[in-house]
């Protein structure tokens, strides 16, 4: 399919042909949900703990003699009914990552893409380069682009001076090609790809 490029004036510089294969499948939405609880699964730190009876620091010895008192028969204080005593069945520091097949991985990401095509949302930039750093300067031409919140995908490497430039401004987020994933892309209003980071795309995904 043919696509527009754009500078970050809002000009046209010229088109693009972008792989049905990758901004045209089916929109999956299984799919992306899967991709997208797989990458938050391995965000969790994993690290709630509680005590079990064997941690408790307390005497293991039987608190009160086994008749004559009245009370129901205990023969430890930190069993998990007693007050001060371990958790039974608590939560342990693990991890909570799991596996996804990499085809899988594949076709969330494919179907990221064009979903973002067929919302209109896609937009296609000559490139992200700026001379100077200057947030002030990127926004002057953010407010002409109407983008929202959006993410950049540049080709391997993101320029210097464009990623100095965005740091400041909470609605832009830049990723090198490699970079580029499910999550980060469905959170965001708009998909900005460079041309270099297009083609990136295409090969990775082919």
């Amino acid at each position: 399919m043919q696509c527009d490029v754009i500078t970050l004036a809002n000009k046209k510089t010229g088109t693009i042909e972008l792989d049905d294969a990758v901004f045209g499948t089916d929109v999956r939405r299984d799919i992306m949900a899967r991709a997208v609880n797989w990458q938050l699964a391995k965000r969790r730190a994993g690290t709630a703990k509680t005590k079990g009876r064997s941690e408790v620091k307390a005497s293991k010895s039987k608190p009160f003699a086994q008749k004559g008192g009245g009370r129901a028969r205990q023969g430890t204080t930190v069993a998990p009914q007693m007050r001060g005593g371990g958790v039974a069945f608590g939560p342990q520091v693990r991890s909570h990552a799991h596996k996804l097949p990499k085809k899988i991985r594949l076709l969330a990401l494919k179907s990221a893409l064009s979903a973002k095509q067929a919302e209109g949302k896609l937009v296609v930039i000559d490139e992200a380069k700026m001379k100077q750093a200057k947030t002030k300067d990127l926004l002057k031409q953010l407010d002409k682009l109407s983008w929202g919140r959006a993410l950049v995908i540049d080709g391997a490497e993101v320029d210097v001076n464009f990623a100095r430039a965005t740091g400041n401004i909470h609605s832009i987020d830049v990723l090198p090609s490699a970079g580029a994933n499910v999550y980060d892309i469905l959170l965001r209003d708009t998909l900005v790809l460079t041309r270099d980071g297009a083609e990136k795309l295409m090969e990775r995904l082919k």
